[in-house]
């Protein structure tokens, strides 16, 4: 293993470590809250819904994709791969769609108390299991070509494979099918994250005139900042600008290597890593953006607890 190897590896050890720790610390402090308080605080099934779909994806790609960057490539057979691609696969459309569904719940709590946005304020809080199985199950059947197309490590595998893949391979179909296929996926994609970014905007909108009417009402020592739909919006159009920039790049970046005449290991290995970005950066966005997290946190520390008397 050269130094470059030995460095992407170190990489991504730390990326999807960290990511994992934070995601299954958020998962269970959502499910905590929601047990422990008598009213569900829907944001947070949301988001508990977001960071179990970050903890699939980091375990069902990332430590696979790390042990390959370790050196092992022959680790899993034809089911394993099947397996694992479809629970990432299902496991990335669930994150896009618990985005949207964070951003548009985000995006009507904040509006105009108006009779139209009053309706649908009224109706919100009931949509939001209903949205959750429909996104589970809208990704398991879109994503149910995957175990088709995916199978074990082979001798010789197309280019296609080793750019998407170093531990299987994927069996030759045919254009129309495959073309089918990327529709479908493009199709999803493009819809939920035209979605977040229009609710994202409204947001951004709704308090940018709230600020404007308010302002005299706030005294020269209290920032307009500490209001609490203000912390709630920053952190989802964080995390919507988070998702919407990598996933541009993540576009950009494949369609250069699918383009190459020759594969760039350093193009692919640092594709590799950034397309768990989102998954590894996003818990620890929730955690600086919410103060109930810092206040658990601060509470219930050992460190912070600790008399040195």
């Amino acid at each position: 293993m050269d130094v470059i190897e030995l460095v992407y590896g170190t990489l991504f050890l730390l990326q999807i470590v960290f990511g994992v720790l934070g995601n299954v610390f958020l998962l269970l402090l959502y499910m905590h809250m929601l047990f422990t308080n008598r009213q569900v605080i829907l944001p947070d099934l949301i988001l508990a819904h977001l960071t179990l779909a970050n903890t699939m994806a980091l375990l069902s790609r990332g430590v696979p994709d790390l042990l390959s960057a370790w050196g092992l490539n022959n680790f899993l057979d034809d089911v394993g791969c099947k397996t694992l691609l479809y629970i990432y696969r299902a496991s990335r459309g669930l994150a896009i769609c618990t985005t949207c569904l964070l951003s548009v719940f985000q995006s009507v709590t904040i509006s105009p108390g108006t009779s139209r946005w009053a309706r649908v304020k009224t109706q919100l809080p009931k949509c939001i299991l209903p949205s959750c199985l429909f996104s589970w199950i809208l990704n398991l059947l879109i994503d149910m070509p995957t175990p088709i197309f995916v199978t074990g490590p082979q001798n010789g595998t197309n280019i296609n494979s080793i750019i998407i893949l170093k531990y299987c391979s994927s069996v030759s179909i045919r254009a129309v099918t495959a073309l089918v296929n990327a529709v479908l996926l493009s199709f999803r994609d493009l819809f939920f994250l035209g979605l977040m970014s229009v609710a994202s905007g409204h947001m951004v909108l709704v308090l940018h005139r709230h600020h404007r009417q308010v302002r005299h009402l706030h005294g020269p020592g209290r920032s307009p900042r500490e209001m609490p739909e203000v912390r709630a919006a920053k952190r989802v159009v964080a995390l919507v600008t988070l998702y919407i920039l990598l996933y541009g790049r993540d576009t950009i970046t494949l369609s250069f290597l699918f383009n190459m005449k020759k594969i760039s290991p350093l193009i692919l290995n640092s594709n590799n890593i950034m397309s768990f970005t989102f998954s590894a950066v996003s818990p620890f966005l929730m955690i600086l953006s919410d103060r109930r997290v810092r206040t658990f946190w601060k509470r219930d520390s050992p460190i912070a607890n600790w008399d040195p008397s």
